[in-house]
């Protein structure tokens, strides 16, 4: 008979059979000490100030101790030691065992459970209880124990243990001439150990849900940060792209721009040429791949810090005011950093919008001797509009665009409640001496 011609009833039994030689059978005897409470994170023991911490991350093995203690007073209080030969033995034995049973669930808990179990039918012959088939060392013991045992594992184990439990209570009580008190060992701990499944299910699904969202959140990252290197990439491509066809019309037209030059100068500049258009062919086809299928290169230059008040403009008119201040000495800058520079504004000026509406904004700019310094900062909410929560691509992008130039950047809030981001993009002079000069031969081949 072949699996699928089984029986639903047959699969189910054998499934939880599987369920309990996994749980109670399966390293039975391995050794899992109970860890301590983790000292980082958003646990409570984590954030007590001073020495608290230190010594609340112990809290759940002082918890097992009070146990084994709560077990020998039960013991005593139920007046085990009544056998008469050897009195001390018994009164040691009735009440230590079911103590001990509870302190060896801090290293091997399903031993402990099993040992709980087999030692209950000894401790009622011992304790000369009039009750069976718990003594009263037994009835608290075996709950704590089957209670620690839940907490430590699954809420699947805590139903294979009160369902073994009952089965060996109603075994025992019919060979048994004591007061039965099965019932009353049953519905107690049958209620404890629900709690305790809930309270480890809660537990559990609240680590699933922290480790998924972290896992996301990564994930939004990782994939953010893609996208904004496809963007960057796409916006370096457009304007190498532009420098290198700059470079080839001058190569082709300079030539003629000369009366009767050499032929060691043509050919000169026919191989510079040919080499500009061989890069841009390579640069396309490597950035290509960057590139969506469905995205077209722009038909306009990429945006530049002259473009800037143009962008001033239409954040006011969205109702956001905004102030402008520029210091040193104006020049014209390389247009990779040129168009990280204004992306970096337009950004910044667009959180300020979603996240502190009403506010007012200033944006200053600083050329400085060794490149652009940048700072947009922007005062609390203050309108009637409520802020509208984000996910942090802002932020991520902008320092892609930092990191990509080598600058440093950085985005704290201030202590009025608004928001500021700093950003240094450093310019060699070599390079930007070399930006200025292009300034005009592509204004002359244009």
């Amino acid at each position: 008979m072949t699996e699928r011609t089984r029986s639903p009833e047959f699969r189910l039994a054998r499934h939880a059979l599987k369920g309990l030689r996994a749980d109670l059978f399966h390293d039975a005897f391995a050794y899992r000490p109970l860890p301590p409470l983790p000292r980082e994170g958003d646990g409570w023991a984590a954030n007590m100030p001073g020495r608290s911490a230190r010594y609340a991350v112990w809290l759940p093995h002082g918890v097992v101790v009070a146990l084994a203690a709560v077990t020998l007073f039960a013991a005593y209080a139920g007046g085990f030691g009544a056998w008469t030969a050897p009195g001390e033995l018994a009164w040691a034995l009735s009440g230590f065992l079911p103590a001990g049973a509870v302190l060896l669930t801090l290293v091997r808990p399903v031993l402990a459970w099993w040992c709980s179990l087999a030692m209950a039918p000894f401790v009622v012959v011992l304790s000369g209880a009039d009750w069976a088939p718990w003594a009263p060392g037994s009835f608290v013991g075996h709950t704590a124990v089957m209670a620690v045992v839940a907490a430590r594992t699954r809420p699947r184990t805590a139903g294979w243990m009160w369902a073994l439990t009952a089965a060996y209570s109603l075994c025992a009580e019919t060979t048994a001439s004591w007061h039965s008190n099965t019932v009353d060992m049953l519905v107690p701990s049958g209620i404890v150990l629900a709690l305790v499944a809930m309270a480890t299910a809660n537990r559990h699904a609240r680590r699933e849900v922290v480790a998924e969202r972290t896992v996301t959140a990564v994930e939004r990252d990782r994939r953010t940060l893609l996208e904004e290197r496809t963007t960057i990439a796409r916006e370096l491509h457009d304007v190498v792209a532009h420098h290198m066809s700059v470079v080839a019309i001058q190569a082709e037209a300079a030539p003629y721009r000369v009366e009767n030059p050499p032929p060691e100068l043509a050919q000169a500049f026919a191989t510079i040429r040919e080499n500009a258009v061989v890069a841009l062919t390579e640069l396309r086809r490597v950035l290509g791949v960057v590139r969506a299928e469905d995205y077209e290169a722009p038909d306009a230059p990429q945006p530049t810090l002259a473009d800037l008040d143009r962008l001033l403009d239409n954040v006011r008119e969205t109702g956001l005011t905004v102030e402008k201040a520029v210091t040193g000495a104006v020049r014209e800058l390389p247009q990779g950093v040129e168009l990280s520079a204004y992306r970096i504004v337009q950004e910044a000026l667009s959180n300020s919008l979603r996240h502190a509406p009403g506010a007012t904004a200033r944006v200053e700019i600083a050329y400085v001797l060794g490149g652009l310094g940048l700072r947009i900062v922007n005062g609390p909410a203050t309108g009637l509009v409520k802020p509208s929560p984000g996910a942090g691509h802002g932020i991520t992008g902008m320092r892609e665009r930092v990191a990509m130039l080598d600058g440093e950047m950085t985005a704290e809030a201030t202590a009025d409640g608004g928001y500021e981001v700093t950003v240094f993009l450093p310019v060699p002079s070599e390079v930007a001496g070399a930006a200025a000069a292009a300034g005009p031969a592509e204004g002359e081949a244009a």
